[in-house]
């Protein structure tokens, strides 16, 4: 959307980092070791979506499940190995998938810069790219993560937010991990203005006999047709620009469009603080790219690993 292009200027400012990661994150932190990182860090990211509309989505999703369990440390894509319990075993994992599209991303930049940059900066600059190529929105990405040593497992169970949950519940999630509990809650659910999920994650809300109220009636018609018994298929998050990132996410919520009941509680809660930034964000697309570059900053900034903490794999599933 040409109304998006150009909003966020891409010296957005750092000063609203909180606490001691002022002075940890810094955009700056690759500029001798590791100077082309972003370049590199495009190139693939733009080369997986020729492949696969769904990679910028893939790649948002894993850092969120990532700073949502202990910080944004890149446990989110260690395996079972030795010492490891890996948080893919999760439920709020389940389905995750983009795993391929890090590994090329680090497989670029370690050949060449070897052992330099983390792979949860990776996340963080590989969803910022995500965003950037699929509306011309950007922002600056605070760097110097390193990687974590450990997973889990009980923590991804606990924290990351279910799609089944409502208003309230979602709220003590984000509140929990040091987030705002409604403009961050509310810009950070604004990625499912792309990407897709499968109908188990929703098809609750289509049943015949005891429809949702807060669905719309024929687009609950057209997803029941999309999720027959025994068809567990993608749907599009955003049925009117699936793979723009947009604010038609939040068109849709004042619509009755909401894909997920966790989409539509933001704006169905009555009397919620939510439901005023639905529909800011619905009628100003520049409000909400602002907040959402904000949010994403915010979310990055979550418990950290620096210094001398944790590790730079060089093979971002394994430790070294």
């Amino acid at each position: 959307m040409a109304s998006f292009k150009a909003m966020i200027p891409l010296a957005l400012c750092v000063c609203f980092l909180v606490g001691s990661v002022t002075s940890q994150l810094t955009s700056t932190f690759y500029d001798t070791t590791c100077p082309n990182v972003s370049s590199i860090v495009q190139g693939v990211v733009q080369q997986a979506l020729q492949s696969d509309d769904r990679a910028g989505a893939k790649l948002i999703r894993l850092h969120f499940h990532d700073c949502f369990v202990d910080g944004c440390d890149g446990s989110v894509l260690l395996e079972d190995q030795t010492g490891i319990v890996s948080e893919l075993g999760a439920p709020g994992n389940g389905g995750i998938t983009g795993f391929n599209i890090v590994d090329d991303i680090k497989t670029a930049v370690e050949n060449v810069c070897p052992g330099v940059v983390s792979c949860a900066d990776i996340l963080a600059l590989g969803s910022r790219f995500a965003v950037t190529l699929a509306s011309g929105q950007g922002w600056t990405v605070p760097l110097g993560r390193r990687d974590s040593r450990t997973a889990n497992l009980d923590g991804a169970r606990n924290r990351l937010p279910s799609p089944f949950e409502d208003l309230t519940e979602l709220q003590g999630k984000f509140r929990d991990v040091g987030l705002d509990d409604t403009t961050d809650l509310v810009a950070l659910s604004g990625a499912h203005t792309f990407g897709r999920s499968r109908c188990r994650f929703f098809d609750g809300r289509l049943n015949t006999s005891n429809p949702d109220p807060t669905l719309d009636s024929t687009y609950a018609d057209q997803l029941r047709q999309s999720c027959q018994p025994g068809r567990d298929t993608f749907v599009n998050l955003d049925p009117t620009t699936p793979d723009t990132f947009d604010n038609n996410y939040f068109t849709n919520l004042q619509n009755n469009r909401g894909l997920l009941g966790s989409d539509q509680v933001l704006l169905s809660t009555s009397g919620a603080p939510t439901v005023s930034i639905v529909n800011n964000f619905a009628n100003s697309p520049s409000q909400f790219a602002s907040a959402f570059a904000q949010s994403m900053i915010n979310m990055g900034n979550l418990s950290p690993l620096t210094g001398s903490s944790g590790e730079i794999r060089s093979n971002c599933r394994r430790l070294n």
